[in-house]
């Protein structure tokens, strides 16, 4: 209760600070392209991250979504991840609305690489009920690479990677409040966020506060989900200064979530799900404890017409899980992460561009706990790589080479006499490269052609578990003869763009050897093996196959009227194995996702202006592409859901007071499953047969975004 009375104090703050800004309003680039995007044509003026510093969308071979701060602000989720699943070619593993894992193309887990802040997130992403531990407060804007990245960031980076990005510095003599409050009707979540930042006299900052918190979701099969409900607070600032030399910049955030477990047990008689008050924003047993601190130097020196980049990070993730006991904890992990990445970017030489560097990490994982999952261990990777672009005429080319080593060592464990870990070392390493090309076919039409090679060092799950996953309701058991994956990726793309109608084709080839992959164990009479009582999970590798790709058709025939569709499909199969186990788990049913977005009032003088209507549906297909062996996975019905949303900006002289957004998400209240969702394989409810638990039902939210 305490927490909830402070929580309601800060949201009185948020909106009084955020109604007293009388600082000099900034001019952001990125709220500029904000704006801009909603004609797909003005896409091309995007600048990304490209393999060789920062380079035009247009000119970029590979495969990237970007969402701008106006679109990302205007978002109903519950966590950072689940804002940008709209995006083609993403989606999300989750375990209720808490926790989401990134999945692109159709691979997630540690193939995922979240960078936040600069530097790579670390936070035990192993695990399935893990999510990431960032507020999305402090996200500006998000970039998200399709396909091996290993060029840039090594091991872990297989499928693409997802850069959440800081909003831009604020211009010389600037300074801003701003604030944020939201509120959601199905699970009663509040959140919060305060932010002042500036620049005075090239001196910078950038402080934000943050909180959330939800109580247990429902939706029309299950009722209250209990133990989905969760809370969080952040803190994080930026300070550093900013002069002709370069820049330098210190990052310190600290972030705490606590979750609670979904365990699906029911009523045998009723059918009920069994659980505490849905209406409670208390955590009851079980739940997790995850803390996260991390502190970031982040240095760009400006050498002639040169740059050299010093990137030093620290990352501490804590994570303790409850299940009996309000005060005493199972499972604790504490992992401590050092990154380091010290590239230089070359001056134009001729029209070629070359960045060389190294970069890496070393991690220290402990176990803390009575309870335990995975050995403790440590681990140092580093990779020399170097990438160039140049253009000739119509055609753009870039590609570079890499090289990565990776050590890791597991320490023994023993538990009553027995050993529970046995202690083992193993080398990973790996030659990546990528080369690709984009040509203007005409001058609105470009071709884009990418290979690429990925390098993937099994994590310390897949090597050396050996546990019961309290949040997964399995006992796990590692494979530490498991070999690194290493694939070949080939993109093909097209991109038209025009003043009424743009269109994106990104068609998509990725070969994996070694591919690794978690599935149910058996024993030769097809019976489940128990361990403990809960079903015994065991990881193993073969060659993979995934094709597929997304298609983006957007129509703006008139000034105010913005019609978007995308079209998201992978195939992901093992090869040379049966019928039951020949497709990948956990792999995302297609999907269409359809937006006509509407405005009443655009580039007004008035109080009132960039009101806008939006209906949007999202399109689930049939999955029944699964891992079917010993009942690993289950077909997945189709779904649609339907999605209305209202939002404008008020203005107060001329510049922006706040923007308000009103939402209904499934409109229609569909009971639905993603095919992605843990939840799925929870008790059958005994009374109408059904297996699992559902997504969330009908929600309505509000969202007021000041300064």
């Amino acid at each position: 209760m305490n927490f909830r009375k402070k929580s309601a104090g800060l949201l009185l703050l948020c909106l009084i600070s955020a109604t007293t800004v009388s600082a000099v309003e900034s001019t952001e680039n990125d709220t500029v392209h904000g704006h801009a995007l909603e004609g797909a044509m003005h896409l091309n003026e995007v600048v990304v991250t490209g393999v060789t510093g920062q380079s035009l969308l247009k000119k970029t071979p590979s495969a990237i979504s970007v969402i701008t701060p106006k679109e990302l602000e205007s978002v109903t989720s519950t966590n950072i991840i689940d804002a940008i699943t709209t995006q083609p070619g993403v989606s999300q593993v989750t375990t209720g609305n808490g926790i989401s894992k990134p999945v692109i193309r159709g691979m997630g887990y540690n193939r995922v690489l979240v960078v936040n802040d600069g530097i790579r997130q670390e936070g035990q992403q192993w695990g399935d009920e893990h999510g990431v531990e960032i507020d999305g407060s402090t996200v500006g804007s998000v970039e998200i690479l399709k396909g091996p990245a290993s060029l840039m960031y090594g091991s872990d980076a297989l499928a693409g990677v997802i850069v959440f990005k800081p909003a831009p510095i604020m211009s010389m003599g600037t300074m801003k409040v701003g604030g944020l409050l939201e509120y959601q009707t199905n699970n009663g979540l509040y959140a919060y966020s305060l932010n002042f930042k500036g620049n005075q006299k090239g001196f910078v900052w950038n402080w934000r506060y943050s909180g959330k918190g939800a109580h247990a979701y429902k939706n029309k099969y299950d009722g209250y989900v209990f133990g989905s409900s969760y809370w969080e607070q952040a803190l994080s600032g930026m300070t550093g200064i900013n002069k002709r030399w370069g820049f330098s910049h210190l990052t310190l955030s600290y972030y705490h979530l606590k979750p609670g477990i979904i365990e699906g047990e029911r009523d045998e008689t009723t059918g009920e799900l069994l659980g505490e008050d849905g209406r409670s924003y208390s955590i009851f047993l079980p739940y997790q404890q995850v803390y996260h601190y991390k502190a970031v130097l982040d240095n760009t020196f400006y050498i002639g017409d040169g740059s050299m980049k010093v990137l030093l990070g620290y990352q501490q993730n804590r994570r303790k899980e409850y299940e009996e006991d309000y005060d005493d904890y199972g499972l604790y992990f504490r992992l401590h992460t050092i990154n380091y990445d010290v590239r230089y970017l070359s001056p134009d030489m001729s029209g070629w561009k070359i960045s060389t560097g190294v970069n890496g990490m070393y991690q220290k994982s402990e176990n803390l706990g009575s309870e335990y999952l995975v050995p403790a261990y440590n681990l140092f990777d580093a990779g020399m790589f170097a990438t160039t672009t140049k253009s000739f005429g119509r055609l753009n080319f870039s590609g570079g080479l890499r090289f990565d080593v990776r050590h890791l060592h597991s320490y023994s464990l023993y538990e009553d006499g027995e050993e529970r870990f046995t202690d083992f070392s193993r080398n990973f390493n790996g030659l990546t490269g990528s080369v690709g090309i984009t040509y203007e076919l005409a001058k609105e039409l470009d071709l884009k052609l990418n290979i690429s090679r990925g390098f993937r060092a099994p994590n310390i799950s897949e090597l050396g578990s050996n546990g019961e996953h309290e949040g997964t309701l399995r006992y796990e058991i590692g494979n530490k003869d498991l070999k690194s994956e290493k694939s070949w990726q080939f993109d093909l793309g097209l991109d038209y763009s025009s003043a009424i109608f743009s269109a994106e084709l990104a068609l998509f080839a990725n070969f994996v050897n070694d591919y690794i992959y978690s599935a149910k164990l058996a024993n030769s009479d097809g019976s489940e093996i128990l361990t403990e009582g809960l079903s015994t999970y065991g990881f193993m590798s073969g060659d993979a196959r995934l094709l597929g790709g997304e298609i983006l058709l957007d129509l703006h025939p008139l000034k105010k009227l913005h019609f978007e569709n995308t079209l998201s499909y992978v195939n992901a199969q093992l090869l040379d194995q049966p019928e039951e186990s020949k497709y990948l788990p956990l792999t995302p049913a297609p999907r269409w996702v359809s937006e006509a977005k509407y405005y009443v009032i655009k580039n007004s003088k008035g109080w009132l202006d960039n009101l806008f209507v939006k209906v949007g549906m999202d399109l689930n297909f049939e999955q029944n592409h699964y891992y079917a062996a010993n009942n690993t996975e289950t077909a997945t019905p189709a779904y649609t859901l339907w999605n209305v949303q209202i939002g404008g900006d008020v203005m107060r002289k001329g510049s922006r007071f706040c923007s308000i957004y009103f939402t209904c998400e499934n409109i229609t209240d569909k009971a639905y499953q993603n095919h992605l969702s843990r939840l799925k394989y929870c008790d059958v409810n005994t009374v109408t047969g059904r297996m699992g638990v559902y997504n969330m039902g009908r929600n309505f939210g509000i969202k007021i975004v000041f300064g």
